[in-house]
């Protein structure tokens, strides 16, 4: 393989240097020649920058925010379309006009002669950002108004960039299956209510006084506050409430934990246990565990549940229990506390973060009675679980009712209206609870 040094193109006469706003693609990644990697700010544009070869990429040589002149070096590729490992790498900045380094040049600056002119369109200006909060660069942008895309069919484009974006091969797809009439891949997040308020409504002012701090958001972050606005914009949220008696629960707990944690090398937390009495309801409910697609409800085979994990940083992430109705408590066990810490090292792998179809969110490790969870998209439900705190309790005995103290936790069920009406929702978190309340207290592990 050779290795090619990707340099910063020419990005119109007066343009001499450019700032990387984001890379659309992580070391190790395969890529394709004339596939959007990067994302560049100029004074005039911001825009996409393709590949000038095919490969995988090896180093990017300039990180986000880092000012680049023209012709300086932003990334190592490693290619197989160049015969000879002994050709000098900074050559391929001095190619010919059919080169990909030429054509991208080209390519950046029709974008900008396209996003600087008006009335030659025939759509409608595509905003930068829109009402779900989806980000679309200045090339998809012009490309849309060029071929008369509407704003509904670009947010119905599924996105193969990071973070979902919608790159110039997307779109260039969807022009291409539009003019053979077929139908194109969508993503989930396209059904939109008419009256839901706009997300890219102006925020009111802020004022900064001069003892303030001003905290620039990181990439997660910002990342995650899209991700949460898309989904109120979605879904119609509906929560449940029901208070559960952990009593058994606890008692069973408490007796089995120190062997547990001796035969196992593993701590016995209340996570699992909640978890495998949610999966075990999701068994009996299963059209709680499905996506919607457009005007289709899709239900999953496979139970993959989601668990919210607060990191060091305060961000949060959700690894994956892949097929969790096949692990014993014991297994739930352990995938659960390691996620959780490969989460916090930052060591995840990337199909650990995939694939989710139910998602639970324990807000009662801080402290928290209570929460009313957010859905993660394209999922429909998620509960969270809040603190368990002793209460005194009514208790039916053969003697009579008498007053007892009770182990409690609330069951938060948010679910997603459009498909899980009140009575699947609520009949859901009643089946938890009433797994969790019969609790064997003579259960082996």
């Amino acid at each position: 393989m050779a290795t090619i040094e990707m340099v910063m193109p020419k990005m119109g006469e007066s343009v001499m240097e450019g700032t990387v706003l984001s890379w659309l693609k992580n070391v190790g990644e395969t890529i394709e020649e004339d596939e959007s990697i990067l994302e560049v700010a100029t004074d005039k544009v911001d825009t996409e920058i393709p590949a000038t070869h095919g490969g995988v990429l090896k180093e990017i040589l300039a990180q986000e925010g880092d000012v680049v002149e023209v012709g300086k070096p932003i990334a190592i590729i490693e290619s197989d379309t160049i015969e000879s490992d002994e050709t000098p790498a900074l050559e391929v900045a001095d190619v010919k006009a059919s080169s990909p380094v030429a054509q991208a040049e080209a390519l950046v600056a029709s974008a900008m002669s396209t996003a600087s002119s008006s009335g030659n369109g025939n759509g409608v200006a595509v905003p930068r950002t829109s009402e779900s909060g989806r980000f679309y660069s200045p090339l998809v942008r012009s490309i849309a108004k060029e071929e008369g895309i509407t704003v509904g069919e670009l947010e119905a484009i599924a996105g193969s960039g990071k973070d979902g974006r919608v790159t110039k091969n997307d779109i260039l797809g969807f022009v291409e299956q539009r003019k053979i009439g077929s139908t194109p891949v969508i993503q989930p997040t396209v059904t939109t209510a008419p009256s839901m308020p706009s997300a890219t409504h102006q925020p009111m002012p802020v004022a900064v006084d001069g003892g303030d701090e001003i905290i620039e958001m990181d990439r997660m972050r910002k990342m995650i506050a899209e991700r949460m606005v898309a989904s109120k914009h979605i879904s119609p949220h509906v929560t449940s409430f029901v208070e559960a008696d952990l009593t058994s629960v606890v008692s069973w707990r408490n007796k089995v934990k120190h062997e547990f944690l001796k035969r196992e090398g593993e701590k016995l937390t209340f996570t699992p246990i909640l978890i495998e009495a949610i999966v075990r309801a999701i068994k009996d409910f299963p059209m709680i565990n499905v996506q919607v697609d457009g005007d289709r409800i899709i239900k999953k085979r496979g139970i993959n549940i989601g668990m919210a994990t607060a990191l060091p940083t305060g961000n949060l992430i959700v690894p994956v229990i892949h097929n969790a109705d096949q692990l014993s408590l014991v297994g739930i066990t352990k995938k659960v506390n390691d996620l959780a810490l490969r989460a916090r090292e930052n060591k995840l792998k990337p199909d650990e973060l995939q694939g989710g179809t139910y998602t639970v969110s324990n807000v009662g490790s801080f402290g928290n009675a209570m929460g009313t969870p957010i859905i993660m998209q394209p999922q429909v439900a998620i509960m969270a679980l809040g603190a368990i705190t002793k209460k005194p309790s009514v208790v039916e005995t053969p003697e009579g009712d008498m007053i007892g103290i009770r182990s409690k936790m609330f069951l938060s069920h948010s679910y997603d209206h459009r498909v899980v009406d009140g009575a699947l929702g609520g009949m859901f978190v009643r089946k938890v609870a009433d797994y969790l309340e019969a609790y064997d207290l003579n259960r082996e592990v």
